[in-house]
């Protein structure tokens, strides 16, 4: 067994089947095979074997997607990083993970640098363009893997200490191509679209491999915009799209002459890194007539989780029920499974849970239990399988004695006709212990007064629930993901800048 080995066998049996999409450019399977053994042929001189750690920092480029497969094929393990590292995060990803080669996009080959010189480890440059033809297909490719042998390393976010390494392994890097592109009932025939970064879990192995995994045809786009995205989808018939909650809400807020009649062919909106706001997916499907699926999973699971597709009927703020070949169920702080509709811990089992943590059994041990990986996230589970994430574990507010959970107050606040972003966060409060902000910002021209807001929400939610705090920005932080990075919030500025509402509406 291989991660690649579909796509060896695609280029065998359709070897002008289009594989690759960028811009005006295309490549067929059987040149991504021939690419890819070039690149192999590279590593293989350069002395990399099975097992061996390779650093891969670059963005979604075809340059990505050709030398990931290649790491891959010569059973090496793709160590993919953030673009935007810095140094000292990729001297660290270089220890941590005893890498024995760091490849970096020419663009941030000068950081890479500093890191491959503390570490004395070896920096190949790699240059929009460097893909080619040459040596390899007499290489035995792909090597033959066992399913439990690692295949990447995809480092956590690490909010609660240093970055982990998750060890995902071919088999599950296989079952999770499988699974997502049988839920979707993916054949060769489908045109998939991203502008997801290639390096995360979503973008790499979700879309890029599940698509490879069926002989079907992907399109890249960097970097991302709303139109861009949009007009690739229409230019390319795209009947897969592929993104996060701020990319569907910059894509539903576009201004660009692409129509629901331009993407009549676009039969899936995948959504996935983050909640979906309703707010978003509802406006999404009126104006280009399509429904965003909301799905959920996590690197640790390969991306793997639930899928809305999946609920015989919609369920609103549902990521639906365990996709096929995993379960999902919803436990208590001893590890017990809760009530239908009682709150607690998310957890999956299946073939996409990862191997660990690389070198960390102990935090191994911490989220594992039997067959079931722990999450961290707060949700809640129907008679129907079906799961509503409700929140981090670590998001949850606890203010008064009350438990706060933001993504509900978030969920509101999206339904605000002047609000384009929002984030609702706890900030230290003497009296209360933690007390609720929302720190949003407006549609370009709105205006939104904090103390029309609150009585807004009023109406809407429990008073325990309301924030007493409103921070208005003009945008809120996002990672590469376009994911909103609640954690890059300072609280100590929320707090001094804030707009603290008391109960009689009126600013103090």
């Amino acid at each position: 067994m291989n991660a690649v080995d579909r796509l060896w066998e695609h280029a065998r049996n359709a070897p002008d089947s289009i594989a690759l999409r960028v811009g005006e450019q295309s490549w067929t399977y059987g040149q991504v095979r021939d690419l890819v053994a070039a690149w192999a042929q590279r590593l293989t001189d350069a002395g990399i074997e099975p097992g061996d750690r390779v650093l891969l920092v670059a963005p979604t480029s075809q340059e990505f997607a050709v030398v990931h497969q290649a790491i891959l094929a010569v059973g090496a393990i793709g160590v993919t990083v953030n673009s935007a590292s810095t140094s000292v995060e990729l001297e660290y990803f270089l220890t941590d993970a005893e890498c024995s080669l760091a490849i970096a996009w020419h663009e941030t080959v000068d950081v890479a640098q500093q890191a491959a010189t503390a570490t004395g480890i070896d920096l190949w440059t790699l240059e929009a363009g460097d893909i080619e033809t040459g040596p390899g297909a007499d290489l035995d490719l792909p090597r033959s893997m066992q399913p439990d042998d690692t295949g990447v390393l995809l480092y956590t976010s690490g909010t609660t200490g240093k970055p982990k390494g998750a060890e995902l392994t071919h088999g599950n890097i296989v079952a999770c191509a499988e699974i997502v592109s049988g839920t979707l009932e993916s054949d060769s025939s489908d045109r998939v679209g991203t502008a997801l970064p290639l390096f995360h879990v979503f973008g790499q192995i979700c879309v890029m491999v599940a698509t490879f995994q069926v002989g079907a045809s992907l399109s890249l786009l960097r970097p991302f915009s709303g139109e861009g995205l949009l007009r690739m989808a229409a230019a390319h018939r795209l009947t897969v799209l592929a993104g996060v909650p701020t990319m569907w809400n910059a894509m539903l807020h576009a201004d660009v002459e692409v129509s629901r009649d331009d993407l009549a062919g676009l039969t899936h909106a995948l959504s996935g890194g983050a909640a979906l706001p309703l707010a978003v997916a509802d406006a999404f499907r009126e104006r280009f007539g399509c429904r965003v699926l909301d799905g959920y999973g996590l690197s640790e699971t390969t991306g793997a989780g639930t899928s809305a597709k999946l609920s015989p009927r919609r369920k609103e703020g549902s990521v639906g029920p365990a996709l096929n070949r995993l379960e999902a169920c919803v436990v208590d702080s001893e590890g017990n499974p809760v009530p239908f509709g009682e709150r607690g811990e998310v957890a999956l089992a299946g073939p996409v849970i990862m191997k660990g943590y690389w070198r960390r059994p102990e935090a191994t041990a911490e989220v594992m239990r039997g067959k079931w990986f722990l999450t961290g996230d707060i949700g809640k589970q129907d008679e129907d399988g079906d799961i509503w994430i409700l929140d981090r574990k670590k998001d949850l507010v606890i203010r008064g004695g009350y438990n706060v959970y933001p993504r509900e107050i978030e969920e509101v606040l999206y339904t605000h006709p002047d609000l384009r972003e929002v984030a609702v966060i706890g900030v230290p409060d003497d009296r209360l212990g933690e007390e609720v902000a929302a720190v949003y910002a407006p549609h370009p021209g709105r205006v939104v007064e904090s103390s029309a807001l609150r009585a807004w929400l009023e109406e809407r939610l429990a008073q325990y629930k309301v924030p007493r705090i409103y921070h208005e920005v003009a945008e809120l932080p996002k990672g590469s993901t376009g994911k909103i990075l609640k954690r890059q919030l300072d609280r100590g500025s929320v707090l001094e800048h804030g707009m603290k509402v008391t109960r009689d509406r009126s600013a103090s």
